[in-house]
């Protein structure tokens, strides 16, 4: 579906095409032709048997009991942080324990924020494709949750506020007020301009980020 060959492969194209929304949700739509179930994460087995780097980083997956366990312990709250959050295995439990707590037709993604901070490059991908097919409303941070040195903070927004959406994807500006709002000390690389909701005002001469 990624177009590649070899599992070394499958995050730098999943994430090339994660940042082209056309081809992005084509590929949603596609993949939830085949897997349609919301409540599980689909990458949990197949990353942790090709991906994790248990010599060098004892680099281990949360599984779904586990996830499911953790997000019943924590119960129901607005927001919900997850540090080094692998391809999202725990937070997919909790947004599923959260639209659950509440009538379909009143349940909104707006009800909800997810924030999250993974350091793996061949992880991100991933945990963005997870966020984003289930229209989550959510910040990731790319880096280390001991130091603060990120590559990248992004959000993900549900513009339509519809579950049945997927959310866009933004960069945040490398600036002094993202730097405050994610808590970052160092930026390790060049900032990406990548904006798609239509609803972030970003001021870069006030130094102002606003999210509605």
């Amino acid at each position: 579906m990624i177009g590649v060959k070899e599992s070394y492969q499958a995050s730098d194209a999943l994430m090339a095409i994660l940042f082209d929304k056309a081809k992005r949700e084509k590929m949603f739509k596609s993949f939830l032709e085949i897997e349609w179930r919301l409540d599980h994460d689909w990458f949990h087995a197949y990353f942790e048997e090709e991906h994790a780097n248990k010599k060098k980083y004892a680099q281990d997956f949360t599984p779904d009991s586990i996830s499911k366990l953790l997000a019943k312990i924590a119960g129901s709250s607005s927001s919900n942080l997850d540090v080094a959050a692998g391809t999202g295995s725990l937070m997919i439990q909790k947004w599923n324990q959260d639209r659950l707590s509440i009538s379909p037709f009143e349940y909104r993604p707006s009800l909800f924020f997810y924030q999250c901070e993974e350091l793996s490059d061949r992880a991100l991908p991933f945990l963005l494709f997870n966020l984003l097919i289930r229209g989550m409303n959510a910040t990731v941070v790319h880096g280390d949750a001991l130091s603060r040195e990120a590559k990248q903070a992004y959000f993900l927004q549900n513009d339509k506020n519809d579950p049945v959406s997927f959310s866009n994807l933004n960069v945040m500006p490398h600036s002094p007020i993202a730097e405050r709002e994610f808590d970052i000390s160092k930026w390790l690389e060049k900032p990406l301009k990548h904006i798609e909701s239509p609803k972030i005002i970003i001021d870069s001469e006030k130094e102002q980020l606003s999210l509605f």
